[in-house]
């Protein structure tokens, strides 16, 4: 017996929804149809690829390492298709869960373009921006192909020991100093730099974690720091708002994106003594589809300018993102 391609097709949906009912829906056949076909696959490589339990089903080990073997094999098996048979293009699937930073944002508005200007008429898309914890499960249950979260010195280990515990593996992206994001019109605004004295009569502002409200997962570095006025939010768009309409502030990257906050938000340098390390995580063993590569790509172009390591600060002022 040999492995089709319709059932590698099957077999990535199945991974992609984590349920073999739901997959079968999807997918117009029937339930036992599909369990079948998976199973023959497993007998085939004489593999064990889903691990079963009353949640549902998600890949083992061997099963996300085939999974990367089996997107390629359907991806190279369209653009054959596409190419020397003059079919339609599949439908691009991509999906990403990210803290909230605008960088990520910007290179996903990018990557869509990308895909646009290649022809591609149908795609589907998904940009989470979510709390680490579900960046976290995202990732692990294959929800989303890859997660965007910081790391600093205060909870490497921690992130470290879940990451690995979960079959997760953090890429460095770059490593950025310190900043607070405030209103133009903010009294702080006009500094070189800003001190932890000076932010003391300031509304901090962070986002809330929801019920798995530990220090390590915050999204803010100095979250430990006491502060006499805190205010948890839970999107972006709000903690600009009150940024705004409350002069309050909040510790990030120092990257700012003037095509989607305008000139109403700065970033000024926080002096401590620390590092915001931005990498994402994946499965260790899965290799990414082309589309998420293509992110990174796009990614990295906008974030390489900012890593300390290099040395370097965006000076173009015709870039997207600058440093104030």
């Amino acid at each position: 017996m040999t492995i089709s391609l319709q059932q590698l097709k099957y077999f990535i949906e199945v991974a992609r929804v984590g349920s073999i009912n739901q997959a079968a829906e999807i997918l117009f056949i029937t339930q036992p149809s599909l369990s079948k076909a998976i199973k023959d696959i497993e007998v085939e490589v004489d593999l064990s690829l889903f691990q079963r339990s009353s949640k549902g089903i998600s890949l083992t080990a061997d099963g996300a390492e085939f999974l990367g073997y089996a997107r390629q094999v359907v991806e190279q098996s369209d653009l054959l298709e596409t190419r020397w048979l003059d079919r339609k293009p599949s439908r691009k699937l991509c999906a990403i869960s990210t803290q909230h930073y605008a960088f990520a944002v910007n290179a996903f508005v990018n990557m869509v373009k990308k895909t646009e200007s290649q022809g591609i008429g149908e795609y589907e898309y998904t940009l989470r921006e979510a709390r680490t914890y579900e960046i976290i499960e995202d990732v692990k249950s294959l929800r989303s192909e890859l997660g965007i979260l910081y790391k600093n010195s205060y909870n490497a280990n921690v992130m470290d020991k879940i990451l690995k515990e979960n079959r997760l593996t953090f890429h460095p992206l770059f490593l950025a100093e310190p900043h607070i994001f405030v209103s133009s019109t903010n009294p702080l605004a006009h500094k070189k730099f800003v001190t932890l004295e000076d932010l003391e009569e300031f509304p901090r502002l962070s986002y809330e974690q929801g019920e798995h409200n530990s220090f390590y997962f915050s999204e803010e570095i100095l979250s430990t720091v006491y502060a006499k006025k805190d205010i948890k939010v839970g999107d972006r768009a709000t903690i600009f708002n009150l940024m705004i309409g409350l002069n309050g502030y909040t510790i990030s990257t120092g990257i700012v994106s003037q095509d989607l906050n305008g000139d109403n938000i700065v970033a000024i340098p926080l002096a401590v003594e620390d590092n915001i390390e931005i990498g994402w995580i994946s499965l260790s063993e899965l290799q990414l589809t082309n589309q998420a590569e293509l992110y990174l790509k796009e990614l990295e172009k906008i974030v390489h300018p900012f890593d300390v390591r290099e040395g370097k600060k965006n000076t173009d002022s015709s870039s997207n993102e600058i440093r104030q």
